[in-house]
């Protein structure tokens, strides 16, 4: 055949140029390639495979060289997708007894496999790539969150390091080895565990040939999955739009219609600035929206506060069992699933407490290692649920090996938020999974939320907690005022009622708010004294 191209590359690597004029997607690329391996063997390494199968290869050749120059022995490849590894691999042979009738019918036998390949596309998952620079712990956390988006983890690299380099996060060696691996296990996506600049995204993305994201990306991808209601949707969306904003790259003043001066003179903006108007635009008509629903739960807020119904706030690291929990208590329905941020949306139900009374309890968003800035700014108001809270349940997985982290990253975020404050109760959830409990707060309750192991003792703790800022106090009710015994009912807890001619002394334990409501309804507190 045609020589296409003579390429002089490395004595370990070479770069394949981009293959024009194809005959078709639907077949093979009509090229072979033939290369040599100075120095050693012609046995075919993991990359001249996969560049193979990614390139389309007719075949991929290699001859090995010894040292003075002369051929030595011949190995070639040939794609078949039936095949173990997506293609057929021949003996290693002589250099100078090669059986080209053969080699040429297989490629033919390829070309036609390749074919019927194509008629029948398979819809396969993205392979991904992880890179950290922090610990394999982190890792193993971006790995589940890389198959809660849907991708399958085909290798990973650890390159520790104080701080991320400036142009490729890992320095640029360790990103050319990182080029070898993508090409090796036929990876279409690199995730980094860290946040990647704008600058550091362009220069791998040129390097590895392949799309590139780091965890902001990753973890907002899930959130777009996961967000059902039209308020956590605008919450995703204003978070992803800050995202982006920070990384549109333009090539300086050169492509600038505002600067003014030579060059500058045309229809108008660029496509990068009109790409950041637009992007204003529509931040600015979320932003209005999101404020819109804020109004609303404010009302919805100030409405509780007049009933002065307690409100009890689960919060905790991303599946560790706060859904399951909420149903269990409530008897809702909320979805559950063993994912990472299977729920989303805040949801709230009353719950009866052990002695009397009622307190709302409220599901919020799992929190995580490294959770996005963009994310808890967009869902700040929702997030407020939390703060706000009379009580906050810190639910933990206890059967989870990184125990204490999790927990320590939930009291950063809660700190971060103003809502450290608050009476916290700490629930260590799948108790009935937990080894030895080592490491785990001797104050907790441990319960099971799926099997409904410990949740009176749970229910006990919330009322203790909710009642720490509540004050006993005797009163009288008249008859006249009697449409204000549900009022403390639903604010408080009758301990005790006794009746007489002209109305009713109850026992009565509430909070000071709903105490000096009450004053001011007429009606009288009692003391021993005066009983």
């Amino acid at each position: 055949g045609d020589i296409v191209d003579v390429i002089v590359g490395q004595s370990d690597r070479i770069d394949l140029p981009e293959i024009r004029f194809r005959r078709s997607k639907a077949r093979l690329s009509m090229v072979r390639c033939i290369h040599t391996h100075p120095g050693y063997g012609g046995e075919l390494s993991d990359v001249d495979l996969s560049a193979l199968q990614t390139v389309r290869l007719d075949a991929m050749c290699a001859v090995g060289v010894s040292q003075n120059g002369n051929p030595t022995t011949v190995q070639c490849a040939f794609l078949n997708p039936a095949a173990t590894g997506g293609f057929d691999l021949t003996e290693i042979l002589p250099a100078r007894s090669l059986p080209d009738t053969e080699w040429l019918r297989q490629i033919e036998e390829a070309d036609v496999r390749y074919r019927a390949k194509i008629q029948t596309p398979e819809q396969d998952a993205e392979k991904a790539v992880l890179v950290g620079i922090e610990s394999e712990d982190s890792l193993a956390e971006l790995q589940m969150l890389a198959e809660t988006a849907g991708a399958e983890t085909v290798s990973s690299m650890l390159q520790r390091r104080d701080k991320p380099d400036s142009l490729y996060c890992i320095g640029k060696g360790k990103a050319d080895d990182l080029s070898m691996l993508v090409q090796t296990v036929q990876a279409n996506l690199v995730i980094f565990d860290e946040e990647l600049t704008g600058v550091m995204q362009r220069n791998l993305e040129e390097l590895l040939q392949v799309k590139v994201i780091d965890r902001t990306a990753l973890i907002l991808d899930i959130f777009a999955l996961r967000a059902k209601t039209s308020e956590g949707k605008l919450q995703v969306e204003m978070a992803q739009l800050k995202y982006r904003s920070q990384r549109l790259l333009g090539q300086g003043l050169a492509l600038s219609r505002l600067a003014g001066g030579i060059g500058t003179r045309g229809p108008g903006e660029n496509k990068l600035e009109v790409g950041r108007r637009r992007i204003r635009e529509r931040m600015t008509d979320l932003e209005r929206q999101l404020c819109a629903l804020e109004k609303q739960r404010s009302l919805r807020r100030k409405r509780r506060e007049k009933n002065r119904i307690p409100i009890v706030a689960l919060v905790g690291y991303t599946n560790a069992g706060k859904s399951t929990l909420f149903n269990q208590l409530t008897g809702a329905d909320v979805y559950v699933k063993d994912a990472l941020f299977a729920t989303l949306d805040n949801v709230s139900r009353p719950i009866a407490l052990p002695r009397g009374g009622q307190a709302l309890l409220i599901d919020t968003v799992g929190f995580i290692h490294k959770l996005p800035h963009d994310l808890i700014e967009a869902f700040h108001a929702t997030l407020e649920e939390a703060a706000l809270a009379d009580v906050i349940v810190v639910v933990s997985d206890g059967s989870s090996p990184r125990l204490l982290k999790h927990h320590k990253t939930v009291r950063e975020v809660l700190q971060n938020l103003g809502a450290s404050d608050a009476p916290q109760i700490h629930a260590l959830n799948k108790a009935d999974l937990m080894s030895n409990g080592e490491g785990a707060d001797p104050d907790a309750v441990k319960i099971s939320a799926l099997h409904g192991d410990g949740l009176d003792a749970l229910l006990d703790r919330i009322e203790s907690a909710l009642s720490a800022n509540r004050q006993s106090l005797r009163i009288f009710v008249p008859f006249t005022a009697y449409h204000l015994l549900g009022k403390i009912r639903k604010g408080g807890v009758i301990l005790e009622e006794s009746y007489r001619d002209d109305g009713v002394i109850l026992c009565v334990q509430a909070d000071r708010n709903l105490m000096n409501s009450i004053r001011k309804e007429g009606i009288r507190i009692l003391d021993d004294e005066m009983l």
